[in-house]
Parts: structure tokens; C-alpha cells; sequence
């Protein structure tokens, strides 16, 4: 687990011993047969390390009051302090010692009864709500000792004890291994990626929000702390008074966390770097009602890197407005952050999934009225992979402030390196990454790498924020005349030959008459597939959404069965019709491809149905694209308003289409089709390619 430290006042020594002690820690751990892996683990040494650095803290504060003639309230009372039972390597064991920690009353160090140190911490209070005895009742609310030996136990503390929060340097270098920490915690929890966002990742979108002492900085679902960790460092150099340092520690950093396990290892974070009373809100930070959120509770920046892909309680639901309720998470929070900002001067930094960019219905609202009500200024294009192995789902980052309105958007697309081909958890993202798109941050021009798109084109496309790299060929080429001029002959080459085998096509067989069609049901080509999938709690699952127009199938996140509240899914058959049930009426269809993984699933939202072999499924795909098919769609819709109708399936199959009586002229029309759906392609990048040809032949003349 040792890892290189930049900070010079860590000492290699230092991080051996104190990476000795966890391990050793680890090691008495997995003899214990209540802890299941890490998973357990970890946060078990968590709450020991948070009890014992609040002891060792809280001595320094003892201290310095009786320097300063001050009295001195401890936070935590005898007997329940760290030195009072846990310090003593021959203290209290075995079963003595599981009785005092977990049960409501039981026999104390000092031996008299009372509250076990659970119960007892679980009960703390101040008189103002705003104490660090609130922030350690939240802490231990959530979380339970799960090992069952107290003689292993015993020897856990015992090594606890050898870690000195009290020495600095000792204190800088473990904040460091808690973060490695952090990443292990992320690695056992296999896809939950809540547990830890990429350290460059993090650092990135500080550095480019630049917070500044004085703003109040929130992010609403803050996890392990990663992002309020780091503004704080980067506050930290800012302050240079006592005034600036009061401001730091009770006037800038807030979060919320909904789960217990990531709120209890924000916590110890942001101690662990320096925040005395971190000021994280234990609850889902959807639960307010946006029509509630006052001005005075709203902030300048908010950093966040929200849940998404989860489904939240119909009463959350209830907290937005009517027509912009929705099950993506990620789209919640949009609205959360775009309420919580401050007017006129609040910024924010939010990774989303690429779904939030194109997503219909709903989405498109709630883009609409972020384009109209704010400065969309910048969308950071990540490289996948960036989340792996834990989640292989494409994302990215969206600046945007409350100055205005949106006039144009910067889009920045950041490449794996040049001989990569991913990340992997031994070969992350590295921060250097970023050095580029830091330095033209302050200086925009369009690149290989930079694209903007103005407001008139994203109303065209209905708010669709999911611009491609126009210059995306560039990377082939690099602007190579020779090799633009070789690759365009290339492809007129493959174009004509095209044309002659069409034409060839046609003059062989003609156009098909009449008689050659016939009209069907739908029931006739298609069958319905009523698979449902019992979902194991521990299985990982691939899940899916469609893109409209014919967009295709698109995978969202792997989640394991037990993260997947809607339990209606069915498994994905290779080659079978597959529709949203949503928007349908948009062409959303797809055909699922052969290789399709055996965990791949889809919700209720979708109906899947087996292509029959009285068509031939290339064929089918092509019809699924006309406008007879959508009218068959619209024919068995029930409703009035397109984003209400409700699609009835056996409707659908009794509608009626024409097809060509025989499989071999349903095949050659396949086969047509395909063709000149690759000479389309062809043309659009000879045409991209000559775009890029030109300005390099003038720079080649006037080198």
C-alpha cells in the first residue's frame, strides 16, 4: 500500500511504519469471522482510528487551554474517552469488551453501569446542534463493530496505539494513507464508484473553479469527501490570518451524504486534513423540496460527482416540479445544484454520464431550462474509462455559472495518451493528463482537441448536448497532406465501387412490383419475449438505454443485484427487437448485437420481442426505420401528449405493415441499404477530410 509522497514533511520511515501498522491491523482482522473482506474491514479501522485521533487531538487541546488559563471541555466524557478504555495494551478483552461496545448498558472500564460506548455515542448532543458531539452522534448512528472476537479486538487497539496523531508529521503522512485507503475501499466495493473519484479527476475541477476564501462550497452528495478534501487544500494556502483560517474551518466547506459508510469516512477525511468540525449533513440532499431552497442557504460553488443510474422514492420525486420528475438520479441532482447555486455568481463543476447529454424526454426539459436560466461555458469530454474497472460507462464534466444564459459551448475532448489503450486500477489517470486543458483554460482556441458549438445549433438539435469532435479525424491524420490526400483517394475508390454494385443491383433484378408484397401484422414477424431475470444480490449487471433515432443500443453502468431496486429486468437476447416503451415514438429501437455480454439487462422500460424467420432481421432493422413503421407505433399509442402516451404492446402487434414476400428480395434490399448507408459514410468523411486538407496545404506553402 506505501506509496511515493511529493510532501516533504512526510518521511519515507514514517509512511513504512504507520503502512506496517495498518497491515498488521488487517492481518488480525481476517482471523475474525464476522468481517466479510475489506469491505468490513476498512471501516471497521475507520471508527477505531476516528475514536483514537479525536483522544489524541483532544490531549494537544487540553494542553494549550491550560497554557492559556482556559477550562477545558472534553468532547467525549470518562469513562468513554480512548485513553480510558482502549489506550492500556492490558485493558478490557474478549467478551468484556464486545459487551461495552455494543451493548445499550453494560459493565464499564471503570467498572460501574451505563450506556455501552455505542449507545453512549449514538446519544451525544450540543445545545446548538453545531458541535463536534453532533458530528460523532451522526458518525456512530450508522455504523456497528462487526467483529465477533474481543481478544482480536484487543490486539487491533493495541496496534491502533502505536499510530501518534499528536505528531505531525506522523498525522500529514497517515491523511495520505487514508486516501490510498480510500481507493482500496473503492476497489472492494467493486462497482460503487460513490467510494472514490479519481484523485486527478478531483483536482482538475478545483483547480479549474478556482474557489476562493469567502465562498461557501457544497457538494451535495461529497461521498468519502474527496472534493471538499481537496478545496480545502486549496483554500488553505489562501489563508494567511486567524480571521482567514476561522473562515476556512466554519464558513466554506459543507457536503451531504445519504449512506452511512461513506458519511463516517468523509468525516475521518476531512479531520485527518485539518477540518476540526466538518460540516457534512447526514441525508439525501434531495429531500427538500427545490421550491423550499431560500436564498441564504444557497452557495458559490458547488463540485460534485452525483450518483447516477439509481431510482429514488416517489416522496423524493414529489420535491420537483411536476414535469421534470424523473428516476436518473443525475438528473435530480442537476436541478438541486441548479437551485442551490448562488444568483448572478455561482459556479459549478458536475460529472454526468454521456446519457445526461442526450437523454429525451424529461432531460431534454431540464437541459433546456439549464441552457435558458444558465452559462453552460464548458463540457470536458473524459476518455473512457476513466472510472475503470469500476464502472466503464462514458462521462463528463459540465461547467456552468448563473451569469446568464448560454450564448455558446466550449467543448474539450481529453485523449488517452498516445500508446495506451486504458486505465486500468494499477495505471490510473495521472494529474498531468490535465496540464493541456489547464493551459488553454485561460486562452480558448478551436484545436484538434476543442470545438465550440453555438446556442442556435443546440436549439436546432432540441438540446442535444452531445457534439462529437468535428476534428476527431485530425488525430488519424495529424494534418498530414500526403496522408489526407492517400486516405480520400482510398475512399472514393471504395465509394465508386459501391455505386457500380448498385447499379449492377438494379439493373439485374429492377424495382420490386406489387405483387411482390405483402402485407403483415406485426404479431407475424415478431414474438413477445417475457423473460424476467432473478437478480442475484452479489451477480454484476451490465445495464442498457436506447438513444433515440435509431441511436442504438447504449450501455449505462454495471451494478450488482443488490443496488437494483426496480426488480422487473430481463436479460438481453442476441438478435432479438428490442423498444423503449418511452420514447418509442422517437425511434428508439434497436436489434441487439450477437456479442452481446450474457449480463446484460434492461428494465421494464422496454419490451423485447424474437425476430421470426419469416423476415430476415437485417431487413427488419432498415424497416424499422420508415415511416410506416413509426406510424404502426403512433397507431398503438394511447394518449394525447407525445411524452404521456402510453404504448400498448398487443396494439402494436396488430398493426399491419407491407414486406416483400420472399426472404431473398427482403435480403438484397438489406443488402442495398447497408451499401448505401456505407457510401453515405464514406462521403461525410471525404468531406471532413477535405475540410482538414485544405488550411494544411496553405500552411505547407507558406512554411
Amino acid at each position: 500500500m506505501t506509496e511515493q509522497f511529493s510532501n516533504g514533511k512526510t518521511s519515507e520511515n514514517t509512511a513504512a511504519r504507520l503502512d506496517g501498522i495498518i497491515e498488521s491491523c488487517r492481518a488480525i482482522m481476517r482471523k475474525d469471522k464476522g468481517l466479510n473482506g475489506d469491505l468490513d474491514r476498512l471501516p471497521m479501522l475507520t471508527w477505531i482510528m476516528f475514536l483514537k485521533f479525536l483522544d489524541d487531538k483532544e490531549r494537544i487541546d487540553e494542553d494549550r487551554a491550560a497554557l492559556a488559563g482556559d477550562v477545558f471541555r472534553p468532547t467525549l466524557e470518562a469513562p468513554y474517552r480512548w485513553r480510558d478504555w482502549a489506550a492500556d495494551n492490558a485493558g478490557i478483552t474478549g467478551d468484556e469488551l464486545i459487551s461495552f461496545i455494543n451493548n445499550d448498558e453494560a459493565v464499564r472500564p471503570d467498572g460501574s453501569r451505563g450506556a455501552g460506548l455505542f449507545a453512549y455515542l449514538r446519544g451525544l448532543r450540543s445545545a446548538n446542534g453545531r458541535d463536534r458531539r453532533d458530528v460523532i452522534a451522526r458518525v456512530f448512528d450508522g455504523v456497528l463493530n462487526r467483529m465477533i472476537s474481543g481478544y482480536l479486538l484487543r490486539d487491533v487497539l493495541n496496534k491502533v496505539n502505536e499510530i501518534h496523531f499528536a505528531i505531525s508529521d506522523e498525522l500529514h503522512t497517515f491523511s495520505r494513507l487514508y486516501e490510498v485507503m480510500l481507493r482500496e475501499m473503492r476497489d472492494a466495493a467493486g462497482d460503487s464508484g460513490e467510494f472514490y473519484t479519481p484523485r486527478p479527476v478531483v483536482r482538475f475541477m478545483v483547480a479549474a473553479t478556482n474557489p476562493r476564501l469567502g465562498e461557501k462550497i457544497l457538494d451535495p452528495a461529497c461521498g468519502t469527501a474527496g472534493f471538499l478534501v481537496e478545496c480545502y487544500r486549496h483554500l488553505t494556502e489562501q489563508a494567511e490570518t486567524i480571521e482567514d483560517r476561522e473562515t476556512l474551518q466554519d464558513k466554506s466547506i459543507f457536503g451531504g451524504e445519504a449512506k452511512p459508510l461513506p458519511f463516517l469516512l468523509a468525516q475521518m477525511n476531512l479531520l485527518l486534513h485539518g477540518m476540526e468540525n466538518p460540516q457534512i449533513d447526514f441525508g439525501n440532499s434531495l429531500g427538500t423540496p427545490l421550491r423550499d431552497i431560500r436564498d441564504d442557504q444557497r452557495v458559490d460553488v458547488i463540485l460534485t460527482n452525483p450518483p447516477f443510474g439509481g431510482e429514488e422514492e416517489r416522496g423524493i420525486l414529489s420535491n420537483f416540479p411536476t414535469n421534470k420528475q424523473t428516476a436518473e438520479t443525475a438528473l435530480l441532482f442537476l436541478q438541486l445544484i441548479m437551485h442551490k447555486l448562488r444568483r448572478k455568481s455561482g459556479r459549478a463543476a458536475v460529472i454526468v454520464p454521456n446519457g445526461t447529454l442526450f437523454a429525451d424526454g424529461v432531460a431534454i426539459r431540464i437541459r433546456e431550462d439549464l441552457i435558458k436560466r444558465f452559462n453552460v461555458h464548458t463540457i470536458v469530454r473524459l476518455p473512457n474509462g476513466v472510472f475503470s474497472p469500476y464502472a466503464g460507462i462514458p462521462t463528463n464534466i459540465l461547467f456552468f455559472d448563473s451569469e446568464g444564459a448560454t450564448k455558446g459551448i466550449w467543448y474539450y475532448q481529453i485523449y488517452l495518451p498516445k500508446g495506451k489503450k486504458g486505465y486500468s486500477r494499477f495505471r490510473p489517470m495521472r494529474f498531468e493528463e490535465f496540464d493541456a486543458i489547464l493551459d488553454w483554460w485561460g486562452n480558448r482556441q478551436e484545436s484538434s482537441v476543442a470545438w465550440r458549438v453555438d446556442r442556435s445549433e443546440i436549439e436546432k438539435r432540441n438540446y442535444d448536448l452531445d457534439f462529437r469532435n468535428p476534428h476527431s479525424v485530425e488525430k488519424k491524420h495529424d494534418g498530414n497532406p500526403v496522408e489526407l490526400l492517400d486516405s480520400i483517394h482510398d475512399k472514393e475508390l471504395k465509394a465508386l465501387k459501391i455505386v457500380s454494385h448498385l447499379r449492377k443491383s438494379q439493373n439485374d433484378t429492377g424495382p420490386l412490383t406489387n405483387s411482390a408484397w405483402k402485407t403483415v401484422c406485426m404479431g407475424e414477424l415478431l414474438k413477445y419475449l417475457d423473460e424476467r431475470v432473478q437478480l442475484i444480490d452479489g451477480e454484476e449487471y451490465k445495464t442498457i438505454t436506447v438513444k433515440r433515432r435509431h441511436g442504438g443500443l447504449v450501455e449505462r453502468e454495471t451494478l450488482r443485484g443488490s443496488e437494483i431496486k426496480t426488480k422487473k429486468q430481463f436479460r438481453l437476447n442476441p438478435g432479438a427487437f428490442i423498444i423503449s416503451r418511452v420514447q418509442c415514438w422517437h425511434q428508439a429501437f434497436a436489434i441487439v448485437p450477437q456479442d452481446i455480454p450474457c449480463n446484460m439487462i434492461a428494465s421494464s422500460n422496454y419490451d423485447q420481442f424474437e425476430i421470426l424467420p419469416v423476415i430476415d432481421s437485417n431487413f427488419f432493422w432498415w424497416l424499422s426505420q420508415t415511416q410506416d413503421f413509426l406510424q404502426t407505433v403512433r397507431k398503438s399509442a394511447v394518449g394525447v401528449i407525445v411524452e404521456k402516451m402510453v404504448f400498448k404492446r398487443d396494439k402494436w402487434l396488430e398493426q399491419s405493415i407491407k414486406v416483400p414476400n420472399s426472404l431473398e428480395d427482403q435480403q438484397r434490399i438489406a443488402g442495398q441499404m447497408a451499401s448505401i448507408h456505407e457510401f453515405k459514410g464514406l462521403q461525410l468523411q471525404i468531406l471532413d477530410e477535405i475540410n482538414i486538407l485544405t488550411p494544411s496545404l496553405l500552411e505547407q506553402m507558406f512554411d
